[in-house]
């Protein structure tokens, strides 16, 4: 299986918490690659650029998002071979063209989202967790979520081992 990584709008694709997530993929015999957003502010075309690397993905993935790369991999979550979602401080409910009020993915998706987000409000996670029934764990952090990677990292090891 491999997992795909969707980073924010104001990291670029190899940030802290993606290495730290890749290495437990690798570690679990998961493929991992990371799509470069970097000056593409729109969320959009990322989901655009998202969807079409996926087209060429010839066996079940996973999507992982942090912030603008949260709602892109939302979005794409709906591709048929996408087994799971794992979510960090997604952007839900700020602009694009989603509604996050009727994406509902099949696969399994988790959020984790910090107490202290001042960027995405924790509401909007709560919001859509509670319409979707994902599971949402609810961190004393804040967007970036670093001070709650160690905490974030096992919650990603028992999600990608139950897929």
């Amino acid at each position: 299986m491999q997992v795909i990584f969707n980073h924010g709008k104001e990291s670029g694709p190899w940030g802290t918490k993606i290495k730290v997530l890749a290495k437990t993929a690798e570690a679990l015999g998961m493929e991992v690659s990371s799509i470069d957003y970097q000056g593409i502010d729109n969320p959009d075309q990322r989901v655009d650029t998202l969807k079409q690397a996926i087209r060429s993905i010839p066996e079940p993935f996973v999507l992982v998002g942090s912030s603008m790369g949260g709602y892109v991999a939302t979005v794409a979550a709906e591709a048929p071979d996408c087994k799971g979602l794992f979510l960090m401080a997604p952007a839900f409910y700020l602009g694009g063209e989603a509604d996050f009020d009727k994406i509902t993915p099949t696969c399994v998706t988790e959020i984790v989202h910090g107490w202290k987000d001042d960027i995405v409000p924790v509401e909007n996670s709560w919001r859509y967790a509670k319409r979707t029934h994902s599971q949402l764990h609810v961190v004393d952090d804040d967007h970036r979520l670093v001070d709650s990677l160690q905490q974030t990292n096992a919650l990603f090891k028992r999600f990608l081992q139950t897929l």
